[in-house]
């Protein structure tokens, strides 16, 4: 979401920049766009860094019979793997 956020964030500052052949008196829309472009480039570079940094889960599931009851007993776990080193 944050990368296409950003991606969004960047089309529109270009717009206004580059695009619109607009004055304003109270504000610079040229400089508006150079900011969001700016915005945008930050939060795509962090929703990479963060898409990176995602760690992957594992799960495990075991199923059985309690011999004492006859009831199925499911049991579920989660894990991060450790972490390889090179």
């Amino acid at each position: 979401m944050s990368i296409g956020f950003g991606i969004l964030l960047f089309v529109i500052g270009a717009i206004l920049a580059f695009a619109l052949n607009l004055t304003v008196d109270w504000i610079d829309l040229q400089l508006v766009g150079y900011i969001l472009m700016g915005a945008g480039v930050v939060i795509v570079i962090i929703g990479i860094v963060l898409l990176a940094r995602r760690r992957r889960s594992i799960a495990t599931s075991q199923t059985s019979i309690d011999p004492a009851t006859g009831d199925r007993v499911t049991r579920t776990e989660r894990s991060a793997p450790d972490d390889e080193v090179y």
